[in-house]
């Protein structure tokens, strides 16, 4: 494996450390074997939540490496463009839960994979942005859509139009992130979550997560309708009897994820 990315796993929980210094750059190598990680990840019925850190004290990742648009090759962009959508894609439709544990600057395509994760948290000292407009780029990784989700319209045109930095105390007023910690805890932090994501039915949990991205798609009332068909297919499941049975018995669950 490239050390660009690092894959660990510890107990129900796969790390992936971004790994590509000074300021972790994403390359097309790297956007591709996330998403080959990520898929093997999905078939990995004991991984219940995935992280993603940084090896760097100082970036979280700056995105891409602008040397690749130097010379305004139009292949090179469209290239990079669908290795950058399959990577983030595949990150975002992934069954468990996955967490982003920002230390430093998250730039551009950075900041993107963070956005592609169902949660952020945010060492106080971090930065976000997405400044592609700086340069005559913009977000192609998902970022005006995820954004846009997250914060609302006026924030993403501020953050994207207006290329504006955000601090780790104002992203969590706006909904950028969901916890802010202290300098060298967003890891901490970020498995303690993992560790609560353990606790639950996986098989509950992968359905949850469907529901709550159902939104993007479709209309609530379709939402509603699939929230049903869910629940019912849940009892299909070794892990529904042996959760309520559990409860009953007043003993700690034991999940198969089956």
């Amino acid at each position: 494996m490239s050390e660009s990315l690092i894959l660990e796993k510890q107990g129900h929980t796969a790390v992936v450390t971004l790994n590509n210094p000074p300021a972790n750059t994403w390359t097309a190598e790297s956007l591709q074997l996330l998403t080959s990680i990520v898929k093997d990840l999905e078939h990995d019925r004991e991984i219940y939540a995935l992280v993603i850190r940084s090896e760097s004290d100082k970036f979280f990742s700056a995105g891409a490496d602008l040397k690749l648009f130097a010379d305004g090759d139009r292949s090179v962009a469209r290239d990079m463009a669908r290795d950058f959508g399959a990577a983030f894609e595949t990150l975002a439709a992934f069954r468990g839960v996955t967490i982003a544990a920002i230390n430093g600057y998250a730039m551009g395509g950075g900041l993107e994979v963070a956005l592609a994760c169902d949660i952020r948290v945010a060492e106080e000292q971090a930065q976000m942005a997405l400044p592609e407009a700086k340069v005559g780029l913009l977000p192609c990784a998902g970022g005006t859509q995820n954004l846009t989700m997250l914060v609302g319209e006026g924030w993403a045109k501020r953050i994207i139009l207006c290329g504006e930095r955000v601090k780790a105390p104002l992203a969590r007023e706006i909904g950028l992130v969901e916890e802010v910690v202290p300098e060298g805890k967003a890891f901490e932090k970020a498995m303690e979550l993992a560790k609560m994501v353990e606790q639950q039915s996986p098989t509950a949990v992968a359905a949850c997560k469907t529901l709550i991205q159902s939104h993007r798609k479709q209309h609530p009332t379709q939402g509603l309708i699939l929230e049903r068909e869910l629940f019912v297919d849940l009892f299909h499941t070794e892990d529904q009897k042996e959760g309520v049975n559990a409860f009953l018995e007043k003993r700690s669950p034991v999940w198969k994820n089956a």
